[in-house]
């Protein structure tokens, strides 16, 4: 013998479709900016989630902001070392993965969305990542307000640093250092990246 089981809604518990809650749509940078979504960034008009961060993404951030953090503390430089917190370059809304603010640009209180590129910005490779849009990005940062950009390759073991003019490269024996931020800043790319 089969049984059948037939299911009958409840009346109670279905909503008219137009009473449906919907996701809220950001139609513009400027809306985005002032009530953005976790983990997203707006770019060329669509929301973009950050994803692919690995254990070597996260441990290379990790490092390079608790570097950063201590020099800036030690040397006496002031400012804030922050992560993922969302700027405006000239054409998109960004989460650098660290980014370094001067005191000269901090704004008082809190802010969702700083006005524009962070002085100083580090972007980690994931293995989602490809090379050309990283340098596409660090290039963005740099027209909207950047004066350093770093983007490290845990996988290969390799930092590229531009203070806008040229790209140097800093392989896994020897030390990057900052060219105009935070100055004096350095640390072995091993240290960093290993």
């Amino acid at each position: 013998m089969t049984a059948t089981l037939i299911l009958t809604p409840n009346p109670e518990k279905i909503q008219d479709s137009s009473e449906q809650i919907q996701p809220e749509k950001v139609t513009s940078l400027e809306e985005f900016l002032v009530k953005p979504a976790d983990r997203m960034e707006w770019v060329d008009g669509n929301l973009v989630e950050k994803t692919g961060m690995t254990f070597k993404h996260g441990l290379a951030q990790s490092k390079l902001s608790t570097s950063w953090r201590n020099y800036k503390n030690s040397s006496g430089q002031g400012g804030e070392v922050i992560t993922e917190v969302l700027c405006r370059t000239a054409k998109q809304g960004r989460r650098p993965d660290v980014a370094y603010i001067t005191p000269e640009l901090l704004p008082p209180g809190n802010f969702t969305a700083f006005s524009q590129s962070f002085p100083l910005i580090a972007e980690i490779a994931s293995p989602e990542d490809s090379g050309e849009e990283l340098f596409a990005k660090a290039q963005e940062y740099l027209e909207s307000g950047c004066l350093e950009v770093w983007l490290l390759f845990p996988e290969a073991r390799l930092v590229f640093v531009n203070a806008g003019k040229n790209w140097l490269l800093f392989n896994a024996d020897e030390v990057v250092n900052t060219q105009r931020v935070l100055a004096g800043f350095s640390v072995a790319v091993n240290e960093l990246l290993a």
